[in-house]
């Protein structure tokens, strides 16, 4: 039995739970060679899945979009994660809220980039704690930095709205920021236009009102974004709205905070050293509690699935 649960990752693949240091994805496997697989993360509020309608119908919607065979059915592929869910749980001791990854590949094969080539797809699930934001970035905000030397992918070639296992691009614009010290990453896309973060959408505050870069910049379709929209700024009576956002725009900003399913609302510092307001008071702040009232109604549901 593991002795950290912080070091943990309870897997499935195909059906075979085992530590997720284990070998388990054949060498051949498509999404080890060619990043030819899709993905969803959800997380628990409560034990409760958040938004699991919305991410399943997303995966649906990347599956098309990269021409996979027929997924399982939806309540196959609920069993295994609450199969994996009970195991992480039974082998950590852990009662606290869980990060839940869903990954389908193509399947393996014989090498070659022709899809034919591909025998079936495999599923992966992995399992471990919701990751916490650190004190310092609780308290002060994350630190991002625009990425120079990339920009985002355009739609036209592999669009950012499909959750795909490629992630060089995301990698390496990452890797520069992280060079300059900074916590996540600003990418533009070949217009020079704000897309988002690494692995989060992006959003601003400005006189009070939030705006965020539209889908067409070429933006992952945020599930946290979206209910960010529908739900929660709505109920902290905050006016939203999608507009075209440029590095040089950043300096009339106020507030600035990233969105996703482990992050939620998370607050940033400061973007090259440009300070944003963080705390107290702030437009941010509301969102953030707004968001917590949200998922606890979410969670309290009669009908959420528990895991």
């Amino acid at each position: 039995m593991p002795a950290d649960v912080a070091h943990f990752i309870q897997a499935n693949t195909d059906g075979r739970l085992h530590d997720a240091r284990d070998a388990a994805v054949s060498p051949l496997d498509r999404g080890f060679l060619y990043g030819d697989a899709i993905y969803e993360v959800w997380r628990t509020y409560g034990r409760a899945v958040f938004a699991w309608e919305d991410h399943w119908a997303r995966l649906r919607r990347s599956a098309a979009a990269l021409y996979f065979p027929e997924l399982a059915e939806e309540t196959v592929y609920r069993r295994e994660i609450g199969r994996t869910a009970a195991a992480f749980r039974a082998t950590a001791g852990w009662a606290g809220d869980l990060y839940l990854r869903l990954q389908v590949t193509r399947g393996g094969g014989e090498i070659g980039l022709d899809t034919a080539l591909a025998d079936k797809v495999s599923n992966i699930i992995l399992v471990k704690p919701v990751p916490v934001m650190s004190e310092r970035a609780t308290r002060e905000g994350l630190i991002l930095s625009i990425a120079k030397n990339l920009r985002r992918n355009a739609r036209e070639s592999l669009n950012p709205a499909w959750k795909t296992g490629n992630y060089l691009n995301n990698i390496l614009c990452l890797r520069e920021a992280r060079a300059r010290g900074a916590d996540e990453v600003v990418i533009t896309n070949l217009a020079g236009e704000v897309t988002e973060a690494a692995v989060s959408n992006i959003a601003f505050v400005r006189e009070g009102a939030i705006l965020m870069p539209p889908l067409s910049a070429g933006i992952l379709e945020g599930i946290t974004r979206q209910r960010l929209i529908d739900h929660v700024a709505p109920a902290a009576g905050v006016a939203v709205r999608e507009a075209t956002v440029r590095p040089e725009d950043l300096s009339g900003m106020e507030e600035c905070f990233l969105l996703s399913t482990t992050k939620d609302v998370q607050p940033v510092g400061a973007i090259d050293g440009l300070r944003f307001a963080v705390g107290a008071g702030t437009v941010t702040a509301r969102l953030q509690d707004a968001f917590a009232h949200h998922a606890a109604e979410a969670s309290a549901a009669a009908n959420a699935w528990r895991v």
